[in-house]
């Protein structure tokens, strides 16, 4: 597979968005979000979706440079609404300013509301705790056709409804909690359908509702279904990511009309630690839970017990030094969107040429 380093495929990144339209801020937010996706281990969040975005694009469906309304800033409560803008930049903003009403109140409740493909949600986690918070996100997906299948379902009516909490961690690491409810995320199945290999045991159904391995019915044919992880219990927080971020924050959901796009809304709660004795008192007891669960004895086919943050660490570790594989499939219909928006092979050469690992 093409491998290339952090620094090529950013460059490539930020000049498929500035080519879509985007400001120079904002094209470097996307790059940065995707590229940091793709380092943490996380390629279904990384450059791959370039070409989905392109396509939202021409089908205005995503509105580059798109100004968010401030639908209600009211003590610790914010509610925005992103207006289909570019995901990154519009939950990056948002989180931001939720962020500085919680230095301000000591917390904030975050409601974005209708954001192009917000990406990552463990990136504005990280944002989050990097500033001395504490962070819990309920996402939905919303606009395009149903992805999950819940506890007892044989077809989708959820998308795969993110959810993710963090805190600060000992020495500046923090301990981020990052998920889909689905077993694994859609892009993850566009990943192993491009590579043309089976995704792992349990994580998808076919048209008549039996588990499979196989992802081209779910990538090619639009049937089957991502399956809730945990059985009833990941199905249940599935259906509560829906309701906090539909019902509570006001965003598009699943029983709304759709048309073809990828919308993601967010409640959010944002909790400054230096009210509740600083976020080093935080990181400390952090950091004594997580060396007792790290201390237990691995079980048969482990070799250690993880915690939460640990692997995407270990990815990004070792992607810094021996680069980012992006599959062949990938590969081809990222320069095939670039393209589309105006930009030459030798262009693309320039971008990465150098920067191949």
């Amino acid at each position: 597979m093409p491998t290339f380093t952090a620094h090529g495929l950013q460059t490539l990144s930020h000049l498929i968005a500035s080519r879509m339209g985007s400001e120079a801020v904002e094209a470097a937010e996307v790059a940065d979000h995707l590229v940091r996706a793709n380092l943490a281990g996380h390629d279904s969040h990384g450059v791959g979706m370039l070409p989905a975005y392109v396509r939202l694009l021409k089908a205005g469906l995503l509105v580059p440079n798109q100004v968010s309304d401030t639908v209600l800033d009211s003590g610790a409560l914010l509610v925005i609404d992103a207006k289909r803008g570019y995901g990154q930049r519009a939950a990056g903003d948002a989180v931001r300013r939720g962020i500085a009403k919680a230095k301000e109140m000591g917390a904030c409740v975050l409601a974005l509301r209708n954001a192009s493909h917000i990406g990552r949600i463990g990136t504005y986690g990280e944002l989050a705790i990097a500033h001395g918070c504490a962070f819990t996100a309920f996402v939905n997906v919303a606009d395009h056709g149903d992805a999950q299948a819940t506890w007892g379902a044989a077809e989708a009516r959820l998308g795969t409804n993110p959810f993710c909490t963090g805190v600060p961690g000992p020495n500046g690491l923090p301990v981020l909690l990052d998920m889909a409810t689905t077993t694994i995320a859609a892009g993850k199945a566009r990943v192993a359908y491009n590579k043309g290999v089976d995704v792992i045991e349990g994580a998808l159904i076919d048209a008549e509702g039996n588990p499979t391995n196989d992802p081209t019915g779910f990538m090619r044919d639009k049937t089957g279904a991502l399956r809730s992880f945990g059985t009833h219990k990941g199905g249940g927080l599935a259906i509560m990511c829906e309701i906090m971020a539909m019902a509570v924050a006001g965003g598009q959901g699943t029983v709304d009309e759709r048309k073809g796009g990828t919308l993601n809304s967010m409640l959010a709660t944002i909790i400054d630690l230096s009210k509740l004795g600083g976020a080093e008192t935080v990181a400390a007891r952090a950091e004594a839970t997580r060396a007792h669960i790290k201390s237990a004895r691995p079980a048969p086919g482990f070799s250690e017990v993880l915690t939460p943050g640990e692997p995407e660490r270990r990815y990004a570790a070792k992607r810094l030094a021996e680069g980012i594989e992006v599959d062949e499939q990938s590969w081809a219909d990222i320069i095939a969107a670039a393209a589309q928006v105006g930009i030459t092979d030798a262009e693309i050469a320039r971008a990465v040429g150098s920067n191949a690992a």
